[in-house]
């Protein structure tokens, strides 16, 4: 009984190793049993039998297995009756080759995210049976990213200057590309999408400098950059400046400059002249320029004020401006002139008693001494 026993195991070890060697076998698998692929592109899940010995591939079925456990059937290629394809699937997929029972890889022409899951190609082979080959599809998508920057205002307290945001499977990594000093914040949620918020204290120097972000994904070798400049508005800072050094009556065409820095650039300049009201005939331009439209005269004298607007705040600045008279020049070197020679001959006078005075002591004190003698 032992015996019988033994001979039929042996028979039976036998024939398994028979059919193990006979039967056919999948090629061309996908490394790990997984495909990735993006979508909206074209995806192509490998499936190819190779059928051994007097073996037929009859029936090529692809399957997609459902959360659930069930299997929703794609599409079937029979090798007498043709092709089916299922349900919405019969819009979005095909074999690749026009001989499915020899080649049975399947097309998704344009990959969704939903499609992402486990997949089954079963071959059906006269006379051996049913082979069954699973694999997984990962779906990755490009990354949508967006960069929100934000108006400041110099002299505001700490605060967001640019926010990034990006959503892609797998999830994308955020950084900064800038050389302001600021931190960044960092936030990410499960469905894929992440963002991140560049914070720092705005100064007028900081104003058109770059704050870039950089969105990196597994997608692509180099980071996407959404570029951004960044904006700080801060009050005008004024200089007055002349065309004139010498501004003297009759003087033509004399005009005062208002230059002005600030961002934004101030939309509004007022001239003012301290004590007084502007002299008839002085134009202020709405580029900043004052402009005198006669020849100069004294009344023209005065202290002069630009004082420069911008939606954030205003600025002033003045110059004095002193107007002369030719005869007054004119005169002044005549007068200048008397009083220098008037003080040499009075000088030389001085001397010329100062020398009579010391020569009659002398004599005196000589006739003195010739007396006693």
């Amino acid at each position: 009984m032992t015996s019988l026993l033994s001979r039929l195991c042996l028979c039976l070890f036998v024939l398994w190793i028979f059919v193990t060697v006979i039967q056919g076998e999948f090629v061309d698998l996908p490394p790990n049993g997984s495909i990735r692929s993006l979508a909206e592109e074209e995806t192509v899940l490998p499936c190819h039998y190779q059928a051994s010995g007097s073996d037929v591939v009859v029936q090529v079925t692809w399957y997609k297995e459902k959360s659930d456990g069930t299997k929703e059937q794609i599409i079937l290629a029979h090798h007498t009756n043709g092709q089916t394809a299922f349900g919405p699937w019969s819009r979005r997929v095909r074999f690749r080759s026009s001989e499915p029972t020899v080649d049975s890889s399947l097309v998704i022409m344009s990959t969704e995210v939903s499609d992402e899951g486990k997949y089954i190609c079963r071959i059906s082979t006269f006379p051996s049976g049913n082979f069954e080959n699973e694999m997984s599809l990962i779906v990755w998508t490009i990354p949508i990213s967006s960069l929100d920057p934000v108006i400041l205002v110099e002299g505001q307290s700490y605060r967001q200057a640019a926010s990034c945001r990006s959503i892609a499977r797998p999830s994308p990594r955020i950084s900064w590309d800038t050389d302001l000093n600021g931190q960044s914040t960092n936030r990410s949620s499960d469905n894929g999408a992440v963002s991140s918020h560049y914070s720092l204290h705005p100064l007028r120097s900081m104003n058109g400098k770059k704050l870039d972000c950089l969105v990196w994904h597994v997608t692509s070798s180099t980071p996407r950059r959404l570029s951004n400049r960044l904006v700080v508005l801060f009050p005008p800072h004024v200089e007055v400046s002349s065309n004139n050094k010498d501004w003297s009556v009759g003087l033509e065409n004399a005009a005062l400059s208002c230059v002005s820095g600030g961002n934004p650039k101030p939309q509004s300049f007022t001239w003012i002249r301290k004590d007084s009201e502007l002299p008839e005939g002085v134009i202020p331009h709405p580029n900043g320029t004052l402009i005198f439209g006669r020849p100069l005269s004294l009344s023209d004298r005065g202290i002069y004020t630009c004082v420069a607007k911008n939606e954030v705040g205003e600025a002033n600045a003045e110059m004095e401006i002193v107007v002369t008279d030719s005869s007054e020049r004119q005169i002044f070197p005549e007068n200048m002139l008397m009083l220098i020679v008037g003080g040499v001959a009075g000088g030389l006078l001085i001397l010329m008693l100062i020398i009579v005075i010391t020569v009659t002591c002398h004599h005196k004190r000589k006739n003195t001494k010739l007396e006693k003698g």
